[in-house]
Formats: C-alpha cells, structure tokens, sequence
C-alpha cells in the first residue's frame, strides 16, 4: 500500500511574524520543538521505513527539519516549494493592502502580488501528489505546503479555510483507490 507521512516544518522567525515567503532558518524554539518530534509516535519507523530518501522542500526551514529528525537522507524536490508570493515576499500581513490581501483570502484563483494563486500552487502539489501514488515515504515543506496537499489529497478546494497546518504537523495519507487521512 501506498503510504505518505507528511511533515510541516518547524518554526521559523517570519511564519511567527506573518511574513510572506521568504527563507528563515528555524527559530530557538522551532529547533527544540523538532528534537522533541524525534522521539514521537508518529515517526514510527514500522510505519515509514527509514531506507528511502525524504523529500524536502528547497528551503533551510525543510532542511534542517529534516536534519534534526534524523532522516536517513534527504532529496529537495522544486515542487514542495512554497508558492511564489511575487511583490509580498519577505513583507508582513500589516504592509499589504488590506483589499488586496482579502482578494487573496478569500479567492483561491487571486494572485495580487504578481507571484502565484493558490489554485496554481494546488494544481503543481495535486501533480506531485499524483506522482506519489506509488511510493512510500516523508516529505517534509512549509505548513501552507502540506495544508494545499492534504486539500488536494481530500479533494478540498485550495483556499480551504477550515483546514489548518501547524509548524511540525504530522500527516499520514494511504494510496487506495483514492487518498485516505489517517489522524
């Protein structure tokens, strides 16, 4: 059977801020909270064999989850990217405008910063989430990342707004016939 973990990465300075995009490092505490993820149940390695590479988003955060998790070994996979935030990357919620941020929000095809919607962010994880349907493994990217995945995997719109993704979530999700979550 097909079985995917997925892992939000840890804390890091701008997603405590409310930064748009960008490519901190895992704050203190960010750090500490993934040590202590190490030893948790749900990296069960009878669940998750340890053999095959995880995949990991291109940024520091993805990276060094993964180095404080002990993976085995890791592959930076371009499609486990955060989407493009265009004008807004490195910016905080309060220097947007406040219209252009809603259209944001609350239209899921919307992209006013010039990078990219989150209907296209969808359409690139919905491809990756495809291309998993025969593998076994972890992937670990940025919350908003394995948020836009599990809606996929679910069939959920990509602005799903009562679908939230903590820093260090873990997500299990079986190939069969379709994407089941496993909480």
């Amino acid at each position: 059977m097909t079985a995917l973990r997925l892992i939000a990465a840890g804390h890091t300075p701008a997603l405590r801020r409310a930064v748009f995009g960008g490519d901190d490092p895992l704050d203190d505490a960010g750090r500490t909270a993934t040590r202590a993820l190490k030893d948790s149940p749900a990296l069960l390695p009878r669940l998750f064999p340890d053999d095959r590479p995880w995949l990991i988003a291109p940024t520091r955060a993805a990276r060094q989850t993964a180095h404080l998790l002990d993976a085995p070994a890791t592959t930076e996979d371009p499609a486990l990217a955060e989407p493009g935030f265009g004008a807004w990357t490195g910016r905080p919620l309060d220097q947007i405008d406040p219209a252009a941020l809603q259209r944001f929000l609350t239209d899921p095809t919307a992209a006013p910063h010039g990078g990219e919607s989150l209907t296209t962010a969808s359409g690139r994880l919905t491809g990756w989430l495809q291309r998993q349907t025969t593998t076994r493994g972890t992937a670990i990217a940025h919350p908003l990342v394995i948020r836009l995945i599990v809606a996929a995997a679910l069939g959920l719109p990509p602005g799903t707004p009562r679908l939230a993704v903590a820093p260090l979530t873990v997500i299990r999700l079986t190939h069969h016939r379709g994407w089941t979550l496993h909480l």
